[in-house]
């Protein structure tokens, strides 16, 4: 996504006293954790090095966070709130999720999908404590205004 693009768009379209948000707390691919850094490793068996995004290309890093767009935009006055949050993911979630992804999505295996989610479900099942999987993130929102709008 062109971020600039978007918030000069925003800046065109949206009201004076808009508030941008931009929010998430990451992925399964790069939370941190024993059990995801396994599962990526798997991943990585499959379909090489590179995280996979989009339909056909693999993932850069943006050169810029979030906040330095923001900053560099009409929306510059910016808040950040952190939110911790807990999931409990059984290895069948997990597998599920992960078709939703565009890192491990079923097409990116071709013939190998299956072999790949039985091995995943292995995998997830000895990382396991009693049948579940702890995934603790941050929820970031980070608020953005224009400068002086606020009420």
């Amino acid at each position: 996504m062109d971020r600039a693009a978007v918030l000069e768009m925003a800046d065109r379209v949206a009201a004076p006293h808009a508030t941008v948000a931009v929010m998430g707390d990451g992925s399964l691919w790069t939370h941190d954790a024993e059990w995801t850094g396994a599962l990526r490793e798997l991943i990585q068996t499959y379909l090489g090095p590179d995280r996979r995004a989009g339909t056909r290309g693999s993932y850069a890093t943006p050169g810029r966070t979030y906040e330095d767009d923001l900053a560099a935009s009409p929306f510059s006055e910016l808040r950040e709130h952190r939110f911790p949050v807990a999931r409990a993911w059984t290895p069948k979630t997990v597998v599920g999720n992960l078709r939703s992804t565009s890192f491990a999505r079923p097409e990116l295996f071709a013939d190998r999908h299956e072999a790949f989610e039985a091995e995943a479900r292995q995998l997830l099942d000895v990382h396991a404590k009693n049948g579940m999987l702890r995934e603790e993130a941050v929820f970031t929102v980070l608020m953005a205004r224009r400068p002086g709008s606020s009420s």
